[in-house]
């Protein structure tokens, strides 16, 4: 009895606090404008914070105040964005007008450009049009736009460690110094440049895209907002207020619970708009789709998650049988409150492909929240444990001859080549990489994971894209900057030839676990051995293995050309992995 009294207690003050709040709506909404800025007021985290504002949110904050991506949080005093790829970064500055935001990593280390090195916008706001070289010289170096030497990456006594503005800068390069790594920025405008604000304070200053007439609104002095009734853009009618609400100080309980309660709605509205989205998209493709399980039945085929494979990009992956004893994996997207891109793009992406190097699609739950894969299961698991891990590094322990890495090589090539050429649409997958690889009883290869896969027409060359998605490592450079070449299938091929490298190397491209920076980079160090005539120097069991080691290392080096133009296509680099290394010649230096 209790219990009931104090639910039906409950229920009335929501519906009585809903009421205050759906009168207040209707007394309001003759202006949207007003409706705006009063339901998504300036905020912060602190008094000294940057305020919080249109077209970001804090994440007390409804959904309807910001725009996706754009969303903030607070830690303590600290205002924190995070970026997909990158991990948490404190927000020192945000400019309104000029669309920057000055972020700092959080775990700060004695050389914060090290970690800067790795900064990935995968999926993020964020915006490059702005790059700094990192060189390598021999000689010191005195001159204008060059900082450093900056000891803490310096690799030897013989290097000497620079960062320089990218682009029109490069010019400046002395004949005894060499590029090392590029890393894109926002094109900003502060006071100083960006190069020299990283190198005193550990800030990243980055731009992000304008929206409409915001910046002829926030250059009038007021504060750009969201028109609920349309995509566009409101100025408010007033300057912004000169105390941002602080939240947890200054909010009344009342008011807040309201708030609430609108978050709620908003998120039922939106949860059902998504759950109807994918309905159809299911009814669209029913002729197309593997069996529908529900989530009872994804309980007792994982016998209720008994035994747990791994940890993918977007949730668990299990172990299962299915009722006719086919051993299957299950993949709990977990991540997926949102609208169900990730899910749509896996089972629309992978239930048009039958291919021997694919993975198959056997089912799929979707019920609520709750949306699982079912595949195929494959006994040796991902091909990185068998090339990246410590065990794969000794000769004596390593599973895989460089007869059967060469086998892998070219199923995967071969899987790639289907996905472009082989299907009605042509499918990018953009994240190849190990992890990515499946391996089966017998060592044949499956690529797997198409949550971020894209489809299009195969007359398409050029593909468009909002920001660059993938992994660290593998992803093109044109997937960061339009300045390199348009995003294509040819992104595909720069992931695999990145792949390969760690295939015949064992170890990551990109490692900054080493002590030794010179070798951080691994293609550049097996290119200079190919290029010198010298031998690689790697496990060699067999005669002939490193034959394959070369043609394996050569091919890797012709994908990952800077420049698109220069990749050969998936099916040119089938025909000389399976032909003769001495018939495919020495490419141009795939660095800048």
């Amino acid at each position: 009895m209790i219990c009931v009294f104090m639910a039906s207690l409950l229920m009335n003050i929501v519906l009585f606090l809903l009421s205050i709040y759906t009168t207040g709506s209707r007394a309001s909404s003759t202006n949207s404008s007003d409706n705006f800025f009063e339901l998504c007021p300036p905020t912060r985290c602190s008094n000294t914070g940057p305020t919080i504002r249109f077209p970001f949110r804090l994440n007390t904050q409804p959904p309807s105040c910001g725009i996706e991506g754009y969303e903030l949080s607070c830690s303590g005093s600290n205002t924190v964005f995070r970026l997909p790829s990158s991990g948490d970064y404190y927000v020192k500055q945000i400019s309104y007008l000029r669309n920057w935001i000055s972020l700092k990593e959080i775990h700060t280390t004695n050389c914060p450009i090290q970690s800067v090195m790795l900064f990935n916008r995968s999926g993020s706001i964020l915006t490059a049009s702005y790059y700094l070289a990192v060189v390598k010289c021999t000689e010191r170096v005195a001159k204008d736009g060059i900082s450093g030497p900056i000891d803490c990456l310096r690799d030897d006594n013989t290097n000497f460690i620079y960062v320089m503005n990218g682009g029109d800068q490069m010019d400046k390069l002395p004949l005894h110094c060499k590029m090392f790594k590029s890393v894109g920025f926002g094109n900003v405008d502060v006071n100083e440049a960006p190069v020299e604000r990283l190198l005193r304070t550990g800030e990243i200053v980055e731009n992000w895209n304008g929206f409409g007439r915001c910046y002829k609104c926030e250059n009038s002095g007021k504060y750009c907002g969201l028109n609920s009734t349309s995509t566009g853009t409101i100025c408010s009618s007033k300057k912004p207020p000169s105390t941002p609400v602080i939240i947890g100080t200054t909010v009344g309980g009342t008011i807040f619970l309201a708030l609430v309660i609108v978050v709620l709605a908003i998120y039922r509205r939106r949860k059902s708009e998504s759950e109807l989205k994918i309905e159809k998209f299911l009814a669209n493709y029913k002729t197309l789709n593997p069996t529908r399980y529900t989530f009872t039945d994804i309980k007792k085929i994982t016998s209720r998650f008994k035994k747990r494979l791994g940890q993918g990009g977007f949730g668990s992956v299990y172990q299962g049988k299915l009722p006719n004893g086919i051993p299957v994996a299950v993949k709990m997207l977990e991540k997926s409150e949102g609208n169900g891109e990730e899910f749509i793009n896996e089972v629309a992406t992978i239930s048009r492909i039958h291919h021997f190097n694919v993975v198959h699609l056997l089912g799929f739950c979707y019920e609520g929240t709750r949306r699982a894969l079912v595949y195929e299961f494959m006994p040796n698991g991902s091909l990185d444990k068998f090339i990246l891990s410590k065990e794969a590094k000794k000769s004596r322990d390593h599973p895989l001859s460089w007869e059967k890495l060469q086998e892998i090589a070219i199923g995967i090539a071969h899987g790639i080549e289907y996905l472009h050429q082989g299907c009605n649409l042509r499918i990018l997958h953009f994240d190849i990489k190990p992890h990515n690889i499946l391996l089966d009883g017998n060592f044949q290869p499956k690529i797997s994971d198409f949550g971020l896969a894209k489809l299009c027409s195969k007359d398409q060359s050029v593909v468009s894209m909002t920001a660059a998605r993938g992994t660290t490592g593998y992803i093109a450079p044109e997937l960061f900057s339009r300045n390199f070449g348009e995003v294509s299938y040819k992104s595909d091929v720069y992931s695999f030839g990145m792949l390969l490298l760690e295939m015949v190397g064992c170890r990551k491209n990109i490692d900054v676990t080493v002590e030794n920076q010179s070798q951080i980079y691994f293609p550049e160090w097996i290119y200079e051995r190919m290029r010198q005539g010298k031998e690689l120097g790697l496990r060699v069991e067999m005669d002939g293995d490193e034959e394959i080691a070369k043609k394996l290392a050569n091919v890797g080096l012709w994908c990952i050309q800077w420049s698109p133009s220069d990749r050969p296509s998936m099916k040119r680099v089938v025909q000389m992995l399976e032909g003769d290394f001495r018939s495919v010649e020495m490419p141009h230096k795939p660095f800048l």
